[in-house]
């Protein structure tokens, strides 16, 4: 069987939430690597009308049966109402990176990310970290 992979965007409103995230999400093994990009200028509809501000954004990279899990780790995390955390599949890669990414990451989670027995936010290692 092979192994699917994820990119995981997600925009933060500071470099140090999307620091302090990545780590998080990259120590729980969620994701095998967070890459900060760095500002970006987002235009957006919100609360009816157009804005504009600075934001960070982040690429998480992580196989796809964890995507889930980390978008809801995110979601956890994360101090916008509604945060951008979209999921991209990988579709093909160099296969030596693509091997470290599946040995960096958590062992194959045995249910799903909104499945009842799933541990919740709280309950991942290192969950103090902000």
């Amino acid at each position: 069987m092979t192994t699917a992979f994820s990119l995981i965007y997600v925009t933060f409103p500071d470099d140090e939430t999307a620091l302090s995230v990545g780590r998080t999400v990259v120590t729980e093994r969620l994701a095998a690597c967070a890459n900060i990009l760095g500002r970006i200028l987002s235009v957006y509809w919100w609360d009816g009308r157009v804005n504009q501000e600075g934001e960070v954004a982040l690429l998480f990279k992580t196989r796809a049966d964890l995507s889930a899990l980390l978008i809801d780790r995110v979601r956890a995390l994360h101090p916008y109402t509604c945060p951008c955390i979209v999921s991209v599949p990988i579709g093909d890669g160099n296969p030596a990176f693509l091997e470290w990414l599946a040995a960096e990451t958590m062992p194959a989670p045995c249910g799903r990310a909104d499945d009842p027995g799933m541990a919740e936010p709280s309950a991942y290692p290192d969950s103090s970290t902000g």
